[in-house]
């Protein structure tokens, strides 16, 4: 059964999740990819603001295709993680809550998740147009010079993720292949 999630989610909420369950996402996420992250680290380092706040929020690592008509969004899919890895434990200590993406991360964002009680979450490759089904709303908020990689607010509605590396350092990649490693 999924479990379903608020967001921005809650550090028990967080807490509560194992890698390896299906979780379905509803409230506001964050989209980021590699020149938002990069300005993003730029604004900190210059003693600057975020554009929006990190504490308990989710980034989705996504740079959507335009709207079709009629539809707040194109199609919606993860990109790879591990592009922002050397950005992410600052924001994680900062207090981000959860990050959606595809594929591995790094020890380094591996210890900081555990290190602040938050969850990687992955959702489908390949699934953009169906992903986007789940986006209710797009707003555009900082960067809009980045094209698809400025930051979005989105409003999402029963959002499918996947819990990959949980507050406890379970990562679903690593566990399910050993489970079907042939001896």
């Amino acid at each position: 059964m999924d479990k379903k999630i608020s967001v921005p989610i809650s550090h028990d909420d967080a807490s509560a999740l194992r890698a390896g369950d299906y979780v379905l996402l509803t409230g506001t996420i964050y989209t980021a990819r590699d020149a938002a992250h990069k300005r993003m680290q730029e604004t900190l380092d210059a003693g600057g603001k975020l554009p929006f706040d990190i504490r308990n929020n989710v980034i989705y690592y996504m740079g959507p295709s335009p709207a079709r008509e009629g539809r707040p969004i194109g199609s919606a899919g993860p990109t790879t993680a591990s592009r922002m890895d050397k950005y992410t434990p600052a924001l994680l200590d900062m207090g981000m809550g959860a990050m959606i993406g595809k594929g591995k991360r790094s020890p380094a964002v591996k210890e900081a998740i555990v290190r602040n009680g938050s969850v990687y979450f992955a959702a489908v490759g390949g699934a953009g147009a169906i992903l986007s089904k789940r986006i209710l709303s797009s707003e555009v908020i900082a960067y809009d010079d980045l094209g698809t990689e400025a930051i979005r607010r989105l409003e999402v509605k029963d959002f499918p993720v996947i819990v990959v590396i949980d507050s406890q350092g379970n990562d679903l990649y690593e566990t399910a292949a050993e489970e079907y490693r042939i001896i």
